[in-house]
């Protein structure tokens, strides 16, 4: 589609000159610009800066209209497609025969094939209408809350029953079923070795006796069993866990006065818990730790671990492959990892206001990184050296890397972007919209400013200008002397 063609869709045809027309249309910005893209094989084109953009990246074809957060994607290499319509109001994504609608995650539809090669289909009104049809009968559920229903790998359980909710429901979770009458006063759970029942908040108990579990490659073991207790809850409760396993724990608790943990590799004690004094000696981690009220005062020495943290002034805390600093929190944290071939770390002041996060693959000698200051800026540097800088950056260090708040949104607010390929040697800078543009290749420069009333290119053969849509062009090279 010509320039003309898309300015008539916006109605704004009839208010360009015909000099204009006939100039060279590519740096007219932010009227109209089409470049190539830096970071990728690719072209885009922009219509009056941030109001409607059409990018061709690769495969992808994408366009945008950022001030009604409105945008389609479509990557049929990939078999993917995306549309955002007032993100994040309506959005829909499909990826091979998968596909998923949603209205601000309380009306969904969705389904395609699965990894059991049926194709099943769900539709959702949260909280109210749960739904789901597949060519197995078995795999259908339906669900009309609170009167009846039942749902399959939903909520976190692998089957849920009910009946005039919360009056009585029935859900299963692996091989433990729990029948709450009503929920969550009263359960009963049975299962694999398990029993238990409780009369919530008053008394409850639960055992559960050790068992085998046998994994795909015919390897037996055990599955520790428990033993649990409360009356009062949350005053006063009981446990043996992993019992019939090399590391059966007793902890007991009675609020406000004490709690304890002991097993073959870990003692735990705490007094006047949850704000009391804690010591904890863990036997297979290597550390020896005092609380006092843990967590907000604690120090821990030891191989496996050392903390000496007084909060809000003050934290130091590593592992072995783990570190979490901070200083006057939330002023300055910093979180680390160290692993055999990769570590990260991320510094950050005040939450959102500067995120610095560095990240490093030593077995390739590879770095990474990425720099968030609100409401600045946002600078990457990928693994392969391309480097990615935009100005302002107002979503992006409190969401990042959120592709649709990037492709709908961050246009808007966006006067100023640079980017470097390090494999190409491409180069790109934009202000305001491409008000003024700048992109260079080891073989040639592109400039343009003031919607294409100044404009520049120079490749390996000639150099030409243009001033208020005036053709210039530089001297022709003069021979040789005795040529």
């Amino acid at each position: 589609m010509g320039i003309i063609n898309h300015l008539r869709i916006l109605g704004l045809a009839g208010f360009i000159p015909v000099a204009t027309v006939a100039a060279d249309w590519r740096g007219a910005g932010p009227l109209y610009d089409d470049f190539s893209l830096t970071l990728a094989s690719g072209h885009r084109k922009e219509i009056l800066g941030p109001l409607f953009y059409l990018e061709q990246r690769e495969s992808q074809l994408t366009w945008a209209i950022p001030p009604l957060t409105l945008a389609h994607t479509a990557d049929p290499a990939t078999e993917s497609e995306e549309w955002d319509f007032a993100y994040p109001l309506l959005t829909y994504d499909r990826f091979g025969s998968q596909y998923h609608w949603q209205i601000l995650q309380l009306w969904n539809v969705g389904g395609g094939e699965n990894q059991g090669n049926t194709s099943d289909h769900r539709f959702s009104l949260f909280p109210f209408y749960f739904q789901q049809r597949s060519p197995i009968p078995s795999h259908n559920y339906t669900a009309l809350v609170p009167l009846y229903g039942h749902l399959d790998h939903r909520f976190f359980r692998d089957e849920i029953d009910f009946t005039l909710f919360p009056l009585y429901s029935k859900t299963r979770k692996g091989d433990a079923v729990t029948r709450n009458m009503p929920y969550p006063f009263f359960h009963r759970r049975q299962g694999n070795g398990l029993e238990g029942w409780q009369l919530f908040p008053l008394v409850g108990h639960e055992h559960k006796i050790p068992t085998t579990r046998t994994n795909g490659f015919g390897d037996v073991s055990i599955v520790g069993g428990h033993d649990y207790k409360f009356v009062l809850w949350p005053f006063f409760h009981t446990t043996e866990a992993e019992t019939g396993t090399t590391n059966a724990t007793h902890l007991q608790a009675l609020t406000f006065v004490y709690s304890l943990e002991r097993s073959a590799q870990r003692e735990s004690t705490s007094y006047g818990w949850p704000l009391g004094v804690t010591h904890t000696i863990d036997r297979e981690k290597q550390y020896e730790e005092w609380g006092a009220p843990w967590p907000l005062v604690v120090f821990a020495h030891g191989p496996g671990k050392t903390t000496d943290r007084v909060w809000p002034f003050f934290s130091q805390a590593h592992t072995t492959n783990l570190t979490s600093d901070w200083y006057l929190w939330p002023v300055y944290k910093f979180n680390g990892f160290q692993g055999e071939n990769y570590t990260r770390g991320r510094t950050r002041i005040l939450f959102f206001l500067y995120s610095d996060v560095a990240e490093e693959d030593t077995a390739k000698h590879r770095k990474r990184q990425r720099v968030d200051f609100f409401p600045f800026y946002t600078r990457v540097r990928e693994f392969d050296g391309s480097e990615h800088l935009h100005g302002l950056s107002i979503l992006e260090p409190i969401f990042p890397n959120n592709k649709s708040l990037e492709r709908d949104v961050s246009p808007l607010y966006t006067v100023w972007r640079s980017e470097t390929n390090a494999k190409t040697g491409a180069r790109s800078q934009s202000l305001l919209w491409n008000l003024y543009r700048r992109d260079t290749t080891p073989q040639s420069t592109r400039s343009s400013a003031l919607f294409g009333l100044f404009q520049y290119q120079k490749n390996a053969t000639n150099t030409r200008w243009r001033v208020f849509f005036i053709p210039f062009a530089s001297p022709a090279p003069r021979p040789a002397a005795g040529n």
